[in-house]
């Protein structure tokens, strides 16, 4: 089987599992070439992710799509985010929410990461302070708020994970009902994500097979 009919068969397995059709399918492309981001931009997809700056840069400059960044935020990475990043999903931090209004000209839009587990090297803040950044966020030009982002915890059984998140979720859309989306949701848990109420998942070994890291 060739590569573009391998794509779009694995793209089309997991479109027919996306009962909703209010969900965005974001492909995830990290560490895949360049032709892989063509054949799937050829197959229709219109959303793709990349977790490191410096690969989406090239992506992006090759294949004209609305791309999404779900990496870590570094202070001295965010002008080269915002070059190429129509979205960013892991803002935590109001520091770095002010640098991301300072370096746009036209705006950009943001989800806010949640911790469901307050282990904060994996990036996300609890409820509370959630909640309080978006209040900050709000104030700020050039960023338009989507809504939250939540990993679930890996040892968390996925179910109980998800149901958390539609709680913390149902309380952030009620103090911010203008920013309702959850990106939330992997390869292997997106159809749980959905039935609690994802609006954006993030596939991409499901599509593109297991990924190298060499």
């Amino acid at each position: 089987m060739s590569r573009s009919a391998e794509l779009a068969a694995n793209l089309a397995e997991v479109k027919s599992r996306i009962l909703r059709p209010d969900v965005t399918l974001i492909v995830v492309t990290k560490t895949y070439p360049l032709s892989d981001v063509e054949i799937l931009r050829d197959c229709g997809v219109e959303n793709f992710g990349e977790n490191r700056s410096d690969e989406g840069l090239v992506k992006a400059e090759g294949v004209k799509a609305r791309w999404h960044y779900q990496g870590e935020i570094q202070s001295r990475k965010i002008k080269e985010i915002v070059q190429w990043a129509n979205c960013i999903h892991s803002l935590d931090d109001a520091r770095h929410a002010e640098k991301i209004s300072a370096a746009v000209t036209t705006p950009i839009d943001v989800f806010l990461q949640l911790s469901l587990d307050g282990d904060l090297a994996r990036g996300g803040v609890e409820l509370d302070e959630l909640l309080l950044l978006a209040n900050k966020v709000m104030q700020l030009p050039r960023i338009n708020l989507l809504g939250m982002m939540c990993v679930p915890p890996v040892a968390e059984d996925p179910e109980r994970a998800f149901a958390k998140i539609a709680q913390a979720h149902q309380r952030f859309i009620a103090e911010f009902p203008d920013s309702p989306a959850l990106s939330a949701g992997m390869s292997g848990d997106f159809e749980i994500a959905i039935a609690h109420g994802a609006t954006h998942i993030r596939v991409g070994s499901s599509i593109l097979g297991p990924r190298s890291y060499h």
